[in-house]
């Protein structure tokens, strides 16, 4: 394992804790390192390749996986949707979506960046999602009580700062936040909310990664669902609606690898044996469930013919062969024996 040199610590913790618990020390290993440096040698040694990142690095990661023939998945990036409704409960999609967008400061793959509201509810939305916004307290000590902490690093601070002060300065509006808060951390950014985000502004389009979602408006869901798949990304998505049937019929048409109806990432996420990935530039391959953990696996088979030769046998010519195989497969088909 080679984790993000500013996560270090915390595979290297969880280690110790497994190890504790009787995992063999070999098991698991992990490497220290800037990925430029580390990641070419870890791919041109192993077996198989997972990799959680970016869809450029990504690209290289699969592009050195292929010349060794090796197999690859790939979780990359994400310009999720949240839909809103007009049958929605607004007073729960507000508080989802406040989880959806600000959880680990929206430094999840999973994280909502684009929220698409109907016409008829979308003041009386904002409204309750901005109120909710604005009363998330931050602060970065390890403890409980603050509702949002910092981000990564000063890289990700000069992203999250890029794509708000660009928008801004296009005619976006900023509903709430938008602004760095170095007196709470070095790297803490306010949860921000954007209205009047068009596609020139890089918002719209490229991956935050970081407290930002933009709010859109849509008449009708053929337009919600044409808007939310018009990315090249396709990780998550999430529909929110009193009705969970039409919901689960909406999801079905989004191109995203996961999509929650009445939450934001949550039931996907946690349900282990669902499979979990990205369709189109957000990747290749799963996590989870029977196609996460057979990825690591090499198929082999080994067949022993008993009986009778697979060819004319007990004086049988090719055309009473023929004849029995047909009447043997149709019997097997009869009685679903495979």
């Amino acid at each position: 394992m080679k984790p993000d040199t500013e996560t270090a610590l915390t595979a290297l913790w969880a280690r110790e804790q497994l190890i504790e618990a009787g995992l063999p020390a070999d098991v698991w290993q992990i490497v220290i390192g800037e990925g430029p440096v580390v990641g070419p040698a870890l791919v041109e040694h192993a077996d198989y390749v997972s990799f959680t990142g970016s869809t450029r690095t990504g690209r290289e990661v699969a592009q050195r996986a292929a010349a060794r023939l090796i197999g690859a998945s790939l979780e990359l990036g994400g310009k999720n949707a949240m839909l809103v409704l007009r049958d929605a409960d607004l007073d729960k999609a507000a508080e989802g979506a406040v989880r959806a967008c600000f959880a680990s400061a929206g430094q999840l793959c999973v994280s909502i960046e684009r929220l698409f509201v109907h016409e008829s509810v979308a003041d009386a939305f904002v409204e309750k999602f901005t109120a909710r916004t604005k009363a998330l307290k931050l602060g970065t000590a390890l403890a409980f009580g603050a509702g949002m902490g910092s981000l990564a690093g000063e890289r990700q601070l000069e992203t999250v700062s890029r794509h708000v002060d660009e928008a801004r300065s296009k005619g976006a509006t900023v509903l709430t936040g938008g602004q760095a808060r170095p007196d709470i951390g070095p790297y803490v950014y306010e949860p921000t909310i954007l209205d009047g985000v068009e596609a020139p502004m890089s918002v719209c389009t490229e991956e935050t990664f970081g407290p930002v979602v933009s709010v859109y408006r849509f008449r009708d869901e053929d337009e919600a669902v044409e808007r939310a798949n018009a990315t090249p990304y396709g990780l998550n998505s999430s529909v929110w609606t009193k009705d969970t049937r039409r919901g689960g019929r909406i999801a079905a048409r989004l191109r995203s690898g996961t999509v929650n109806v009445n939450e934001g990432y949550a039931p996907a996420y946690g349900s282990v044996r669902a499979p979990m990935g990205g369709m189109k530039d957000s990747g290749l391959g799963r996590r989870h469930g029977s196609e996460g953990i057979l990825k690591f696996t090499e198929a082999q088979t080994v067949a022993t013919q008993r009986l009778l030769p697979m060819a004319p046998s007990l004086g049988m010519d090719d055309e009473k062969y023929a004849a029995l195989m047909s009447r043997s497969l149709r019997a097997m088909k009869v009685f679903r024996l495979r």
